[in-house]
């Protein structure tokens, strides 16, 4: 399967000078996602955390949906130089997504059912925050799968009448049983049940990118296990919070969940 690097909004890929990092006027975006290349041995923090550089140069970093106006990013040149620039953050308008129909222990679980998912939220944010030297994400990413999109990033969502947390994710409408692929190269390092989740599947893509696979009717990889880009990793399903079959898929720099749309599906 071919690949895919893309320059379209907010998903970008930076040039590489001879010693510099440069950044083009437009893209950086509200859950938008960087991968970019800088000069051998140049150091990057982005709002102070440092951000991890391949010894070729390859890094990446992304920003929340609700991330402010403008960034700090740290650069420091292979010759030590320093230099200090603020990004600015484009605003984007998050649509409104009504779901009903949904039993009502899934919008409001009972105390064992809480006690499960803390357990299951703590454990998938120690997924997240693997930090490998894996470059994957470098490569491009492509769709994991193809169908109507039925759920959008960002978008605010009203449960059973009830607002709850946004939506972070990209849902595919498509049946149970689909084949689904590994958007990008990496390592499995997460596949189980959850509850809301239902059968779920993470892949770290190097540097803090990770994609998340949730609702699988089936898992066909193993935790550990090295995957390439359009592998076959699961089948979609309806398991966990669901109304009906599809594929939740998310894209992520470590905890920071971004916009998968524009990376998978450029315009």
């Amino acid at each position: 399967m071919a690949r895919r690097t893309f320059l379209a909004a907010p998903c970008l890929l930076l040039a590489r000078p001879a010693a510099a990092v440069t950044f083009p006027d437009r893209g950086l975006a509200q859950g938008g996602f960087v991968v970019g290349r800088a000069a051998a041995g140049a150091r990057l923090a982005l709002e102070g955390r440092p951000v991890r550089v391949s010894p070729e140069g390859a890094f990446a970093f992304g920003f929340g949906r609700d991330h402010g106006a403008s960034a700090a990013l740290a650069i420091t040149h292979p010759d030590n130089r320093r230099e200090d620039r603020r990004l600015t953050i484009a605003r984007r308008q998050w649509q409104e997504q009504r779901i009903n129909g949904l039993p009502p222990a899934q919008v409001t679980p009972d105390e064992d059912t809480l006690q499960r998912i803390l357990r299951e939220r703590e454990r998938l944010s120690t997924v997240r925050a693997t930090d490998s030297a894996l470059t994957g994400f470098a490569q491009g990413f492509v769709a994991p799968a193809t169908g109507r999109i039925s759920g959008v990033y960002g978008s605010r969502r009203i449960l059973n009448g009830q607002p709850r947390q946004p939506h972070y994710g990209l849902d595919f409408a498509v049946p149970t049983g689909t084949p689904l692929l590994a958007a990008a190269a990496g390592r499995v390092t997460l596949a189980d049940s959850f509850h809301f989740f239902g059968e779920l599947v993470v892949i770290d893509h190097g540097h803090g990118v990770n994609t998340l696979y949730a609702h699988l009717s089936a898992i066909e990889v193993r935790e550990g296990q090295m995957v390439a880009q359009g592998e076959r990793i699961a089948r979609s399903g309806a398991t966990g919070r669901v109304t009906g079959p599809h594929l939740h898929f998310s894209l992520s720099w470590y905890q920071t969940f971004l916009d998968p749309q524009p990376v998978v599906m450029p315009a």
